[in-house]
């Protein structure tokens, strides 16, 4: 095989200079080649890379973060030959990783789903419950609507979204009431769930049925007093009817509202 800088697995040649891949540095002493700008082909990723990471290593650089596309996947294999190790991966690409430095500092993905939950009380004292369908059938107790956050949206965004979803009840948010935090949830992921209190601005049940069995307004002593309702959700329950909660916001100067969510004690008055 020529050796005018292609790969061969058993050696490596050069007849050129090679270039170093398009990178930047970050803060933390990590390197980051520009995904956009890997070459198309392994033959000539795995020359180019080697060389990168023998320049990089000399620089001092501690960690690479090397993100692949989807597309560009045929270059898996030449980074995990060159000792990269997978760091987390998404639809649209994986991220490897190679340590330079023995025992630098590797942060964590993503450990945590979001979720939020509605409570939805009418001026009837009727409280918006649901049953999610199971195997063909219903859940055995109700529980309150709510679901996952989505990436880029706000707490109190997603718990309306997903009350309309469920059942087709409008609502506004009113006050972030309380939190629960559990491990060993998804893929073996941990879980935090925020309790919500919304007023519902209307009254007429739209139920989806993909994931709904059943969707009611129910007397809120009854709800409180049903054996098949967990105790969990009767006391979150209980704590958005007695507790003003923690409303969102708006701190002067911190940063741009729509980027992050901020909740205080319902009429808290910024000092200074």
């Amino acid at each position: 095989m020529p050796v005018g800088g292609l790969y061969r697995r058993d050696r490596l040649d050069y007849t050129a200079p090679m270039e170093l891949l398009n990178s930047t540095p970050n803060p933390f002493g990590g390197i980051i080649p520009d995904p956009t700008m890997l070459p198309v082909d392994a033959q000539t990723f795995a020359p180019q890379l080697k060389h990168s990471l023998q320049t990089w290593t000399s620089d001092g650089y501690k960690l690479v973060w090397l993100e692949v596309p989807l597309q560009s996947a045929d270059l898996v294999p030449v980074a995990a030959s060159e000792g990269f190790t997978f760091h987390h991966a998404d639809q649209e690409y994986v991220m490897m990783l190679k340590e330079l430095e023995k025992g630098a500092f590797v942060p964590n993905y993503s450990t945590h789903y979001i979720g939020a939950g509605g409570v939805v009380i009418s001026n009837d004292n009727e409280i918006l419950v649901v049953r999610e369908r199971r195997g063909g059938g219903a859940s055995g107790s109700f529980k309150l609507p709510g679901g996952h956050v989505h990436e880029g949206e706000h707490i109190a965004e997603a718990v309306v979204r997903e009350v309309l979803e469920e059942t087709g009840i409008q609502s506004q948010f009113v006050s972030l009431v309380c939190f629960r935090h559990q491990h060993g949830y998804r893929h073996g992921k941990s879980d935090i769930y925020f309790v919500c209190r919304l007023e519902p601005l209307s009254k007429d049940i739209v139920m989806q049925d993909e994931e709904i069995a059943e969707c009611i307004w129910m007397p809120v002593d009854e709800y409180l007093s049903t054996e098949s309702v967990s105790m969990f959700n009767q006391e979150i329950v209980r704590a958005a009817i007695d507790s003003p909660g923690l409303t969102p916001t708006a701190l002067e100067g911190y940063r741009d509202p729509a980027q992050v969510e901020v909740f205080f004690p319902r009429n808290w008055q910024q000092k200074g």
